[in-house]
């Protein structure tokens, strides 16, 4: 897919697939004790993984149509968050994935992150259903979510912890849109 075709543009953000160009601003953003604390289980990942991440990123964009995006701010054209699909847990299963910079919380951006990628996802990408799931403890992710249309499906306590699993189906998201 050609990188013009991967950029998906909402009110407020620009998302495109990660490049190695993002190393150090997705690092820096990775590891800010906000943001690791539920994305990687509060532990500074080196910047050799964040690395092995954009390249598996990029790989997943040419072989599958989808990966990881940053979340440029339109106005002041800085890293706002990233988002995309990953999998995740054994065995593994694609989910939703967002995170949005700490000066850029509670604008509802992680919201218009995770709407715009739920229509990429059905409409581009044609799966029938997107699944997320988030730390039990991480209600402000759970609330995305379900902002975003999707419905609490259940608990699970895994090796990663005490996780809640959302979902949304096709129909339910297709029906939603013709609603609006």
């Amino acid at each position: 897919m050609d990188q013009a075709e991967l950029r998906i543009d909402t009110a407020r953000l620009r998302l495109r697939p990660l490049t190695l160009d993002d190393l150090s601003e997705l690092h820096c953003l990775w590891t800010k004790p906000e943001v690791r604390k539920f994305l990687w289980d509060d532990k500074i990942i080196p910047v050799e993984q964040t690395a092995s991440i954009i390249a598996a990123s990029q790989n997943c964009f040419q072989t599958k149509g989808f990966g990881l995006w940053t979340a440029v701010d339109k106005v002041d054209e800085k890293l706002a968050g990233f988002g995309g699909f990953w999998f995740f847990h054994q065995p593994p299963t694609l989910e939703l994935l967002f995170g949005i910079a700490p000066d850029y919380w509670h604008r509802g951006l992680a919201t218009e992150v995770a709407r715009a990628l739920l229509e990429y996802g059905f409409e581009r990408l044609s799966l029938p259903r997107i699944e997320a799931s988030t730390d039990a403890d991480n209600h402000a992710s759970a609330r995305v979510l379900e902002r975003a249309g999707m419905r609490f499906w259940k608990r699970e306590i895994t090796q990663e912890g005490d996780l809640i699993y959302y979902a949304l189906d096709r129909g339910v998201f297709s029906a939603a849109r013709t609603n609006l």
